[in-house]
Order: structure tokens, then C-alpha cells, then sequence
């Protein structure tokens, strides 16, 4: 079942059960890949899907700052929700054991040796990480490894 055909049954069942938040971020999620696809005239695969997803979490976690420096702890916890549903059509996740290891491996491959190199193995990590960890960890700790090879 592709990622589109998941939505729809997800939204289908959100509906029936009256889960409202959980209809607002699928519809909110549908609607934006419809945008893609009429605004490039492609359809989109679960790839492209799930970098949509990736984005909109990433705004949801900007948002979650913002909402915590206007006091506004029910706007956090809504969105701190619907973060988690938007995880669940992510692939698992990687740990930070394993980003290290795909790390480790980019930095060999490419010979990086200071943070002039950053810009090689981010691409490496990212193609080998799509989806499946948070771009600003990964940044975090490419940026880690390199400054400790320095």
C-alpha cells in the first residue's frame, strides 16, 4: 500500500472515529502533497511524500520554540501531537548509535579531515539518512566528528 492509499484509509478511519486532530494533520499532510503535484504537475511517490513529512515536522518543531517563548503551553502540546502522528509515516527512525556508524563511514570514504569537508559528507549522510533522522542532528554530528578530527 503506498503512502497516499495509508493516508486516505488513516483519514477515513480518523473521520469515523471523530479524532479531530488526527483529520486535521492528514488533511493538513494530503493537502500539501496535492500542492506539489499541481504546482509541478508530477505525481509523487512515497519518497517525495515522506520528505514532505520531514518538512512539515521540521516547521512543527520551529513552531514548538516559538509557542514556548509566547507562553502558550496548549499550542505546544497540540503540536508536540500532532509531531507524533506525522512520525508515524516516517520510516523508523535511526539512532544516534547508528547515525555515528553512517558518520564514521562518509568520513572514511571521502577522507574528511576538517570542516572544510562538511559539505561532502552531509551529502553522503543525507542520501544514506533520507527520512530516517532529523537533518539537524545529523548536522550535529557531522559537525561533531570533523571538529574532533581537527
Amino acid at each position: 500500500m503506498s503512502l497516499k492509499e495509508l493516508l486516505m484509509d488513516d483519514l477515513k478511519v480518523a473521520m469515523r472515529d471523530k479524532d479531530v486532530i488526527r483529520k486535521s494533520v492528514i488533511t493538513m499532510l494530503r493537502a500539501a502533497v496535492k500542492q506539489v503535484e499541481v504546482d509541478q504537475r508530477i505525481e509523487l511517490d512515497d519518497e517525495a511524500i515522506i520528505d514532505i513529512i520531514a518538512k512539515q515536522i521540521k516547521q512543527k518543531n520551529n513552531a514548538i520554540v516559538e509557542f514556548k517563548n509566547g507562553d502558550r503551553q496548549d499550542l505546544v502540546e497540540l503540536t508536540e501531537k500532532e509531531i507524533e502522528l506525522l512520525m508515524k509515516y516516517l520510516p523508523e527512525q535511526l539512532t544516534e548509535d547508528e547515525l555515528v556508524k553512517i558518520v564514521d563511514e562518509a568520513m572514511t570514504s571521502t577522507g574528511a579531515s576538517s570542516m572544510k569537508d562538511m559539505g561532502k559528507v552531509m551529502g553522503i549522510v543525507t542520501n544514506a539518512t533520507k527520512g530516517k533522522a532529523d537533518g539537524k542532528l545529523v548536522a550535529d554530528l557531522v559537525k561533531k566528528a570533523l571538529s574532533g578530527k581537527a
